[in-house]
């Protein structure tokens, strides 16, 4: 991509990262922690030129190659504690989800305690995903070359899909025409 996709920015100009957090605090979510890896110092740069309106905490991935569960597993230690009863995660590279639509997953979540809950259009699923408790272990011992994914297609039949209509959270940025996409 040429940058870390944290810091590139938004249609509206904000850096990924800051746009994330943005959209949790519009959610009211005020507890936010941010895995990074070899460009900490960029997105903590990142982060203070934006001022969202609430501060992340930042957890540093050492050792990023070992693949995304690796980063779920430092978000994990440093978001759970003895009271955690869900775990809502997204990736940086979906920066468009409403807030809206982080509430709804929320709201399903709290309604239901299914162990997955995530937004879905149609047959299509999105970020962010709330992981209840219940499935914590198993995410901590899945393979790292399996994922999250492992977990996710353990409770095929339980996961809970949200209807939503925000392509935000169905927008992931993967490569440079991603990104014009985006931009346009």
């Amino acid at each position: 991509m040429g940058s870390p996709k944290a810091i590139l920015a938004t249609p509206d100009g904000h850096p990924f990262v800051a746009s994330l957090v943005r959209a949790f605090a519009a959610a009211e979510i005020d507890d936010v922690v941010i895995v990074t890896g070899r460009d900490h110092n960029r997105v903590i740069e990142a982060l203070d030129r934006d001022a969202p309106p609430i501060r992340p905490r930042l957890a540093r991935n050492l050792d990023p190659s070992r693949g995304q569960l690796s980063s779920l597993w430092v978000g994990m230690d440093a978001a759970i504690g003895p009271a955690t009863e869900g775990l809502l995660v997204t990736l940086v590279d979906v920066p468009l989800v409403a807030p809206g639509t982080i509430r709804r997953v929320v709201e399903a979540w709290r309604r239901t305690r299914a162990p997955i809950v995530r937004p879905a259009i149609g047959d299509r699923h999105g970020h962010p995903v709330i992981f209840d408790q219940a499935v914590f272990e198993e995410l901590r011992t899945a393979p790292l070359e399996g994922g999250a994914k492992v977990v996710v297609r353990a409770h095929a039949g339980e996961i809970l899909d949200v209807p939503v209509d925000d392509e935000g959270s169905m927008t992931d940025v993967d490569t440079p025409e991603d990104y014009a996409r985006l931009q346009s």
